[in-house]
């Protein structure tokens, strides 16, 4: 049992999910200015501003760096998998919404009452993945370093 308390203890993980949760929540602000429509369905969909898994891989990193050293081989691991998950999110799965957009007009085009209707929306701009990266650290971060682990957080509000 030890084990479990120990992962709820995990304040890297917790504080790098919170991140990425507060991204999503986020998506509903920044599309509202941008189309002027409240769409709280868009927390949980792909793509858009900012980019959460960009937000809790940064938040895990700099969460990992903070407790282990930024000379540790775990924190450059953490960097490589950041770089990998940040460069697809705005190269590949980006192009695949492009693709999907185009495969859906042809569809369309070549029949009228074509039910194909691929996801668009799979990736990010470059700036949506630099917002999204920034939100990891400085949500993470202070939660380290000011509130500790999830524990100590529960035990602030039940107090």
């Amino acid at each position: 049992m030890p084990e479990l308390s120990a992962f709820f203890d995990n304040s890297v993980l917790f504080w790098s999910l919170l991140s990425c949760l507060i991204a999503q929540l986020f998506k509903i602000i920044f599309n509202f200015f941008s189309t002027g429509k409240l769409r709280f369905g868009i927390m949980f969909e792909t793509g858009g501003m900012p980019s959460s898994h960009s937000a809790l891989i940064t938040g895990a990193t700099s969460g990992i760096g903070f407790q282990l050293g930024f000379d540790s081989p775990i924190f450059a691991l953490a960097i490589a998998v950041s770089l990998i998950v940040m460069y697809d999110a705005s190269g590949v799965r980006k192009s695949a919404g492009i693709q999907a957009a185009e495969i859906n007009k042809l569809s369309k085009k070549l029949q009228l009452k074509s039910e194909v209707e691929l996801k668009e929306t799979l990736g990010h701009t470059k700036l949506e993945v630099i917002v999204g990266s920034l939100f990891g650290p400085l949500i993470t971060l202070p939660g380290i370093v000011f509130v500790g682990s999830p524990l100590n957080l529960f035990n602030l509000i039940i107090n």
